[in-house]
């Protein structure tokens, strides 16, 4: 896995060497571009150096413990352990880094809620799971911004949409997509039954233009009344917008704003984001249709994640972990499960690298 990383030093130094040319500063858009390559690479390039140092030790203490000093091949033996020691660990964060990325890792995402089995409660449940997946984004500094959303009849959400942006969102958050299934006593109980209810979610990246091209053609778009509180509040204008994308069958409704133009854009960008997902489904599919990924298809039939209120327990079923800890996890400390995550898919990456 370690060939062609002298290539990749080298182009790093000459990024380097050109970051100090005096043209490349003076001219903003190549110095950032500049920048950005350089900065991608560098973690690389700092993992395969210390590698290569420890390999030229340790080819260094192997020839000295030919020495005919018996104190030199002493200090050469235990240096030589040491060295055996940090190897694997050094190849092992080496080959993590030439894992190729996933090209969509640092979109923005287009974050889908909806109630599944339970009716008022799996409303509820949304509300819950909205509410979790903010505080992690706050936490990060990143933004939420409502896209759009239709409430359950004693609170919470039947369905709600929201867009998440900042940096790396979809790398945290691309696991969360599936079957999400709450175990607990309802508000509404009064025999103190605990009720199974689920909801689905769905992470979108955020489609741009480049990534999704959609014939003007192929767009019914609808204009009609936003419902409002009543009173002054009820919208008396004609500025929702309902999209139908023709060839997919998808539709998307947006009545968030006040503005026709604004729901137009909003409804558009969860359509994008909608058909991009189809055709990053499609293709994780024929993938696993090779080889199935330890952390599930992704799929949102799948049934991924159960919360369990009565024993303070969230389990993710697709890698057999379980916290202790659900308080905690849905105030938004959800990084622990969502390294495991992390680290099951590489490790599967590396299965494949490896051709095991």
């Amino acid at each position: 896995m370690f060939e062609g990383l002298r290539d990749v030093e080298s182009r790093y130094v000459d990024l380097q060497r050109r970051l100090e040319d005096p043209a490349i500063a003076s001219n903003h858009a190549e110095y950032t571009k500049t920048l950005r390559d350089s900065a991608q690479i560098a973690p690389i390039v700092d993992a395969y150096r210390a590698w290569a140092r420890a390999m030229q030790e340790i080819a260094e203490n192997k020839q000295m413990l030919e020495d005919s000093d018996p104190e030199i091949r002493d200090l050469a033996k235990a240096e030589l352990n040491d060295l055996e020691e940090r190897r694997p660990e050094l190849e092992l964060k080496l080959k993590l880094l030439m894992l190729p990325k996933d090209p969509l890792d640092e979109k923005n995402i287009i974050l889908e809620i909806r109630a599944g089995a339970g009716g008022d409660e799996s409303s509820l449940f949304a509300g819950d799971l909205l509410e979790m997946y903010r505080r992690f984004a706050v936490e990060r500094g990143w933004r939420v911004e409502p896209m759009s959303e239709s409430q359950g009849t004693v609170g919470g959400f039947k369905e709600v949409i929201v867009m998440i942006t900042g940096e790396g969102v979809y790398s945290a958050l691309k696991w969360e997509s599936g079957v999400h299934r709450v175990q607990r006593v309802p508000t509404t109980e009064t025999q103190g039954r605990i009720h199974t209810s689920t909801c689905t979610v769905a992470v979108l990246p955020e489609a741009e233009d480049v990534d999704v091209e959609i014939d003007p053609n192929d767009l019914r778009i609808d204009t009609f009344r936003a419902s409002g509180a009543g009173g002054q509040h009820v919208n008396r204008t004609d500025s929702a917008i309902r999209i139908t994308h023709i060839p997919s069958g998808l539709v998307v409704s947006c009545q968030d704003e006040k503005s026709q133009h604004k729901n137009r854009d909003k409804a558009l960008k969860v359509l994008k984001s909608r058909l991009l997902d189809i055709e990053t489904q499609r293709a994780a599919s024929a993938r696993a249709d090779e080889r199935r990924s330890q952390v599930g298809t992704g799929d949102r039939s799948e049934r991924i994640r159960t919360y369990n209120f009565p024993q303070n327990r969230v389990t993710d079923h697709r890698i057999g972990v379980t916290l202790y800890k659900l308080d905690r996890f849905v105030a938004g400390e959800m990084d622990e499960l969502l390294d495991a995550l992390n680290t099951a898919y590489q490790a599967e990456q590396l299965k494949a690298a490896e051709g095991y």
